[in-house]
């Protein structure tokens, strides 16, 4: 660019103590057969449009490039760095440019006001000073000129450096020190957050907004009643409650405008220590190990309230107590997953995820899903973690998660009034809470369509240009009042104010039958597991060895702790404590002629238990026992000789007679092609058959005929049994 196109006066004046011979002879041809660079920098926006006078005395050294030989228009003027500061070189594209024309060998000079224009960083100042030194480039400022080949001027370069970057390093810390003990009297308000206003003096007052002031504390209100910030947001949502947040800037600067709920801004209403009456500063510092170039926000993060610059209780006005604040802030903890955190109640199976802990390692166990039918499991991944063969312990959950429910459902049956009414006023409170906000959004707009109305009343009538756009508005203001009128009265029909008689009573029979209500299908997992939390504060476990004996510490909330036995699934039946007397027992009992469904009975009777999920033994289980634990001692059945009345006979011997397998028996008998005569107790079910002499020659007959599946069927006169009555008729 031309020398004098920003420069607003034609002649640099020197020093009194130098001359342009005295500053040029350092100089030779080949500096001049190159160009001058005059570099412009001004730290910050504010100095240079309010500090002009630095600005015209840098742009005024093209002049002085031009008296010591250079012609106009060989001198160029490098200010793209304006309002950067000179501690990085990171944003200063000048700079980056200066340092390619040098290395470019296009620049004899550089000219600066002050070196420190150039760079206040030691880095990029021996960067630029190595560079000069290798293309012969020379730097010029008020004081004189340096050849940074030259040993004197290269130290003095260097400590003119040195000091440069210690200047700012002063007076950086001067107005830091400065701004901290500001905030230490709690004297610093930047942004008001929602609910507060900047009040002309500088400090934070409540939102004179009655509307505004009622939406924060139905935030506070809802988590108190939902336990979780993310439950607060779907209930803002779900009720379509904006928020109010007053612009920072355009045309709505310090206006409110109302936008629907965000999880930043509730979270930041929720954990904002202002809203609690407390003054801070100071909670989002930066980390230098976490800077990126080029990004002036990097590296900032949120740091604990003992690591705040300042924190001030009682500093300004409140919306929630201190102590309710605190509360808050360990909820919010909780309701996050981690390893020391419950974490928030899911929509799982799960009833004790987040405080079912192992009482072996004391670690939190997880819980984990399988199968088809999602079966539930709680697992201690400690021997996983430690690199071991098995995990610490692990149960199924379906069962555990049954016992604490009935120990909780006990432990509420006595409170069950109380939690009636409760529930009830807690209704009553949330549908008014409803209903106010639902006033004052009317009571809003229609405040807009009289503003609206005032508005277009005062415009001249002549005024056509101004009165058809205030007209519109009007209309505008007019018809969003008219439509939120109808929405309210569709919420008045689902939403009422109070609980008729016949509600209350039917939320008093719920609360009075606490296990009916626990088993609702409205009842969702996440509020049996606010329920158990509320009651209870961590669940231990602790498995005897591999049995099945678990004992299960409940720890409750008033600090009392109590012990319950439980019984889990096993993989054997080895694995179970009375395994030896349980043998003993079936043994005795088949050795006794019994039936698998009598000892069934007797097993359950006498306090039993299989190794799966079910509680009772059956049919099955015990044939499965009895077959193997005969063949572990060898014991035998006591059978007791079988009478049979004429004309019947028992499978094997009808199969022995026939002379056909005993298998083909069965599947005559399956297609009604025999007649059974009874069933033996005591003999696992076995079989009798009838059959006289007519049935003996109608049975040889079909053993003799040949058939297969896909054959026409068989004459009925072969397959149709004949009984004993029609024998005898």
């Amino acid at each position: 660019m031309s020398p004098n196109s920003k420069s607003p006066i034609a002649t640099y004046e020197l020093p009194r103590h130098a001359s342009a011979m005295s500053w040029s002879s350092k100089l030779g041809p080949s500096h001049f057969e190159r160009s001058a660079i005059v570099y412009v920098r001004q730290s910050t926006a504010n100095q240079v449009l309010n500090n002009r006078e630095s600005a015209v005395r840098q742009y005024s050294l093209a002049d002085l490039a031009v008296q010591f030989g250079w012609s106009p228009n060989r001198v160029e003027v490098i200010d793209e760095d304006q309002g950067h500061s000179g501690a990085t070189s990171e944003g200063r594209d000048g700079f980056k440019r200066l340092l390619s024309e040098v290395g470019l060998d296009h620049v004899g000079i550089i000219f600066g006001i002050e070196l420190s224009r150039l760079a206040r960083s030691n880095k990029d100042w021996h960067q630029l000073i190595e560079q000069c030194a290798i293309f012969g480039t020379m730097l010029a400022d008020q004081d004189g000129v340096y050849d940074p080949t030259d040993y004197n001027d290269r130290l003095l370069l260097g400590l003119r450096g040195i000091m440069n970057e210690a200047e700012l390093h002063i007076l950086r810390g001067r107005m830091h020190q400065a701004l901290l003990s500001k905030a230490k009297r709690g004297e610093i308000y930047i942004h008001a957050p929602i609910g507060y206003v900047k009040l002309p003096t500088g400090e934070f007052g409540l939102d004179p907004d009655e509307q505004v002031q009622a939406v924060v504390r139905m935030i506070f209100e809802e988590l108190d009643c939902r336990g979780s910030a993310r439950s607060v947001l779907k209930f803002f949502q779900a009720n379509d409650i904006k928020l109010p947040i007053r612009a920072r800037s355009g045309v709505n600067k310090n206006q409110i405008e109302w936008r629907t709920a965000t999880p930043s801004v509730i979270n930041r209403v929720l954990t904002h220590e202002l809203y609690a009456g407390m003054y801070r500063f100071g909670h989002r510092q930066t980390d230098p190990r976490r800077k990126i170039p080029g990004r002036p926000d990097a590296g900032r993060s949120v740091v604990t309230p003992d690591k705040y610059h300042a924190l001030i209780r009682d500093h300004c006005p409140a919306y929630i107590s201190e102590e309710r604040y605190r509360r808050n802030q360990h909820r919010i903890r909780d309701n996050r997953f981690g390893g020391t955190s419950k974490g928030a109640p899911r929509t799982g199976e799960s009833l004790l995820a987040g405080i079912l802990y192992c009482g072996k390692c004391g670690r939190r166990m997880s819980v984990s899903y399988s199968g088809a039918n999602s079966v539930m499991r709680y697992s201690c991944t400690t021997g996983l973690i430690d690199f071991r063969s098995a995990p610490c312990q692990s149960l199924s959950g379906k069962q555990l998660d049954e016992l604490v429910a009935a120990k909780v459902l006990k432990a509420l049956e006595p409170a069950s009034l109380e939690v009636s009414i409760l529930a009830a006023a807690d209704i009553e409170q949330a549908q008014q809470r409803l209903h106010d906000n639902w006033r004052q959004r009317l009571e809003r707009s229609q405040f807009s369509a009289d503003r609206a109305r005032r508005q277009y009343d005062l415009v001249e009538p002549d005024n056509r240009l101004v009165a058809r756009e205030l007209e519109q508005q009007w209309n505008t203001a007019l018809q969003e009042a008219e439509t939120l009128k109808q929405e309210y009265a569709r919420f008045l029909q689902t939403h009422v104010t109070e609980l008729s008689n016949d509600q209350r009573a039917m939320i008093q029979s719920l609360a009075g039958n606490v296990p009916a209500l626990w088993q609702l299908p409205t009842t969702t997992n996440s509020d049996r597991q606010r329920i158990v939390r509320i009651l209870v504060e961590r669940v231990d476990v602790v498995i005897e060895g591999a049995t099945e004996q678990v004992d299960v510490a409940l720890q409750w909330s008033g600090g009392f702790t109590s012990h319950h036995g439980h019984r889990r699934a096993v993989r054997r039946y080895g694995q179970t404590a009375d395994y030896e007397r349980l043998k003993t027992r079936i043994v005795a009992l088949v050795t006794a002629g019994n039936s698998y469904t009598e000892i069934a009975s007797v097993l359950n009777k006498e306090g039993f238990h299989p190794t799966k999920q079910t509680d009772r033994f059956n049919k099955s289980i015990v044939g499965r026992l009895a077959k193997k634990f005969r063949v572990e001692t060898g014991a035998t059945r006591q059978l007791v000789p079988i009478q049979l009345k004429p004309h019947e006979w028992t499978v094997k011997a009808l199969s022995t007679k026939l002379q056909i397998p005993q298998t083909t028996l069965h599947s005559w008998k399956q297609r009604g092609w025999l007649h059974v005569a009874r069933q033996l107790p005591g003999y696992r079910g076995q079989l009798i058959y009838w059959a006289n002499e007519t049935e003996l020659i109608r049975l040889g007959q079909l053993r003799q005929t040949k058939w297969s599946y896909g054959d026409p069927p068989l004459p009925s006169e072969l397959t149709t049994p004949k009984f004993k009555e029609q024998a005898n008729s």
